[in-house]
């Protein structure tokens, strides 16, 4: 009972699955739900390949790109795309830290905050519209994988920022870096599938972007926070849609 328990709790955390058995009990198990982040960012990998594979056969590129973006973002209900506009009105603002995190709590969405938006997802998209056929499906199916996994990286690299009591703090425990390194050994499976050449250059973007934005978040509010684990989901996909564009350069497909 207890994996199914978990299991469920990361499926409502984030996603819009509407599932409500025994929901008031997911408070309990909100650690124990953290090795399932990479699953369930695999699992809406798959549903946005099949839904996408059926686009792809009436719509053109941009369209397929655009589809692509708005079903990985609705599947979430945008929660990973709000944190990064709050991170982005926070660590952009040149603020003590102090400041920076009551920015970022802060509900409304600042010039920053917008701006970077529009950038992630501009940039998701010419990476997106870039690729076509079997490339375009495994990066579909990469991308939210990928940004699950370095929510949970960066956990087992930060601390939790806040004082008290805050959305992120529920799923740390001690056995964050055990589930980094499960997410790391289930994103290199699936990327295996994909061959060597299109392996590295996913791997290495999401390392980099990790490693990069996780010394920024320590070095600007000491740790991370929902936001910032929202924020590096999402600048991680688009790395990995970009890190897929050069894997098509090298001519490999799956």
């Amino acid at each position: 009972m207890h994996p199914l328990a978990s299991f469920l709790a990361a499926l409502r955390f984030l996603t819009i699955v509407p599932l409500v058995w025994r929901c008031e009990q997911d408070g309990h198990f909100f650690t124990a739900s953290l090795a399932w982040f990479p699953v369930i960012g695999l699992l809406i990998g798959l549903t946005a390949a099949v839904f996408i594979s059926g686009v792809m056969a009436f719509c053109p590129p941009p369209v397929v790109a655009v589809a692509a973006i708005v079903l990985l973002a609705a599947a979430s209900g945008c929660l990973h795309l709000d944190g990064l506009a709050d991170s982005g009105d926070g660590l952009l603002s040149a603020r003590p830290r102090e400041r920076i995190l009551e920015i970022m709590r802060d509900s409304h969405t600042g010039a920053m905050g917008v701006i970077v938006l529009v950038m992630v997802l501009l940039g998701k998209f010419a990476a997106l519209v870039s690729l076509s056929g079997p490339t375009l499906i495994l990066t579909l199916i990469a991308m939210p994988l990928a940004g699950r996994c370095a929510i949970v990286l960066t956990m087992a690299m930060l601390p939790y920022a806040r004082e008290g009591e805050g959305l992120g703090r529920l799923f740390y425990s001690p056995a964050s870096r055990w589930a980094a390194l499960w997410s790391l050994a289930l994103l290199a499976a699936v990327l295996a599938w994909s061959g060597w050449r299109l392996m590295w250059p996913v791997i290495i973007a999401v390392a980099l972007t990790v490693l990069l934005f996780s010394l920024w978040c320590r070095r600007k509010i000491g740790g991370a926070t929902g936001d910032t684990l929202g924020a590096v989901c999402e600048l991680t996909e688009l790395m990995v849609a970009i890190a897929m564009t050069f894997g098509r350069q090298g001519g490999t497909t799956p």
